[in-house]
């Protein structure tokens, strides 16, 4: 037995260097961790319990049989994070460039399948050269695998990506299908074909960082959620992630006794928040910082901001109120002065698509002036992406909390979780305007052939009628005028209120939204 069991310990200390020793340190040299090292942060201490360990290729082609290295290139298997159980897998740059091989893939197809099954969500740690061309379509097909579980697995359970190095080709459409992908700078780039083949057909001089870096991918393309200046700080913010996520689409919304999304003490004092009282400007075309808004409404300010730097004009993140786990989405007047544009479309309505895949409630925080005008944005299809959030809003059916905070304007009214889009509790504070358009502009329509006195006093009367929330709540659009000092406790009542509504879409083998 004690020839066996040395012979366990020197196969298991094998593969735990990986490519060997030089890799490892030319790993460290470029501030990368090895991914076994990652999987120590990112995982609770002592939980993660590796799988196929000792999974070598099966590739005759090429004199690859003389480079077997034992888990071919990743590292799989399950642990907790602050105690919730998990799927990992952790390529291995170290082995082959982390190269996906046939075997590679059949390893992360199996933590998929599993995760699956046991309804516990998957991480994925990226960092890869790409398919191992030595394997020619045997490579392709592992990718394709994990594709087609990434579709199944969404919308069951929550898919994470962690871009912390090359990602490239086909690599990247499996964190383009999970839920939320991050980046490491500087050491981290994607794109489906790099700066040499765009020399090669479009005459462009381009670095991996200008292309597919994670300052453009968090900026301007908004396929990452987040970047972080190193490791660390990445892997430290996922685990703060997982505190707002269920396991699963199985788990209640409103369990307060499930281990895996517990209701959390509020740490509240009376809920009052007077400071809410003075962040709207007197002039309401002047801008103010939303965030400012949601700050004093959550709990201890822990507020999850997910594409921050990617259409500012509307703000998605997670935070909990009064211990209940929530997803919001706010206009934001600093940018844009908080009209929705194609990616604000975009980027709420996948957003709260997520949250009611997962049945976690949202808190919508409207000042919204409309839809951005102009040709850039009609030509780019604005009708078909501002769609789009209508539709997620629409479709939703998890508990729905609306708070006009000052404007809401002609069709972005609607579009805002309003009552008509099954709003469950819709609120304004008496400095809301609602109204087709904002008076001015309504003046210059239905007076146009007035003098400018006359459409001077008119324009008064308009905003005298139209510009306050009391029209749309004397037809029951809104159900109250609270106070703002009185904001958290009324939306954590509100919530509270609707959190064991029973609504449900007609059955459809699946929609077909405006994609």
């Amino acid at each position: 037995m004690t020839t066996i069991l040395n012979q366990l310990y020197q196969r298991r200390a094998q593969a735990r260097v990986g490519g060997g020793e030089a890799r490892i340190s030319k790993q460290h040299k470029q501030q990368k961790y090895t991914a076994r090292e990652r999987l120590l942060i990112l995982l609770d201490p002592e939980t993660f319990e590796e799988w196929d360990t000792f999974v070598v290729h099966n590739c005759h082609d090429f004199d690859m049989m003389e480079e077997q290295i034992p888990g071919d290139g990743v590292v799989t298997g399950h642990g907790k994070i602050n105690g919730q159980k998990v799927c990992v897998f952790a390529q291995d740059f170290t082995v082959l460039g982390g190269s996906l091989s046939e075997t590679h893939a059949r390893k992360i197809c199996k933590v998929m399948d599993t995760a699956m099954r046991i309804g516990v969500p998957v991480i994925g740690l990226n960092d890869s050269g790409g398919a191992r061309i030595q394997e020619g379509v045997s490579s392709l097909a592992g990718y394709a695998e994990v594709f087609q579980r990434n579709a199944l697995a969404s919308g069951v359970i929550p898919q994470i990506s962690l871009i912390m190095g090359p990602c490239a080709g086909g690599a990247v459409y499996s964190p383009a299908i999970t839920d939320f992908s991050f980046m490491v700078e500087g050491s981290a780039y994607m794109f489906v074909t790099g700066p040499n083949v765009a020399k090669t057909v479009t005459h462009e001089e381009v670095t991996a960082e200008e292309l597919g870096g994670a300052a453009v991918h968090a900026s301007k393309s908004g396929v990452v959620a987040k970047k972080y200046v190193d490791e660390v700080a990445m892997l430290l913010d996922v685990r703060r992630l997982m505190k707002f996520l269920p396991a699963n689409n199985k788990i209640p919304r409103l369990s307060r006794v499930h281990p895996q999304q517990p209701m959390q003490p509020g740490h509240d004092d009376n809920g009052l928040r007077p400071a809410l009282e003075n962040i709207l400007p007197q002039d309401s075309n002047t801008p103010y910082n939303m965030q400012h808004v949601i700050d004093n409404v959550i709990d201890d300010r822990d507020f999850f901001a997910l594409h921050h730097d990617f259409a500012a004009n509307i703000i998605t993140g997670f935070a909990r109120l009064k211990g209940r786990p929530i997803g919001i989405v706010a206009n934001q007047p600093l940018h844009l002065a908080g009209c929705l544009d194609i990616d604000a479309s975009t980027k709420a309505a996948r957003f709260v698509r997520f949250c009611d895949c997962f049945n976690i409630p949202i808190l919508t925080l409207v000042d919204v002036p409309g839809f951005m005008p102009g040709t850039t944005q009609e030509h780019g299809g604005i009708i078909r992406h501002g769609a789009k959030l209508l539709y997620a809003f629409a479709e939703a059916t998890v508990p729905k909390v609306t708070l006009i905070v000052r404007k809401a304007y002609g069709g972005a009214y609607d579009v805002m979780a309003s009552k008509h889009l099954r709003g469950d509790v819709n609120y304004a504070w008496p400095a809301a305007e609602i109204a087709v358009m904002g008076a001015k502009g309504a003046v210059e329509i239905i007076f146009r052939n007035h003098s400018k006195d006359h459409q001077a006093t008119k324009e008064a009367e308009y905003t005298q009628r139209f510009a306050n929330p009391f029209v749309a709540a004397e037809k029951g659009f809104i159900d109250d005028v609270i106070a703002p000092h009185n904001t958290r406790n009324r939306l954590a009542c509100a919530f509270d209120l609707v959190a064991e509504k029973d609504l449900r879409n007609p059955w459809k083998k699946h929609d077909n939204m405006p994609l």
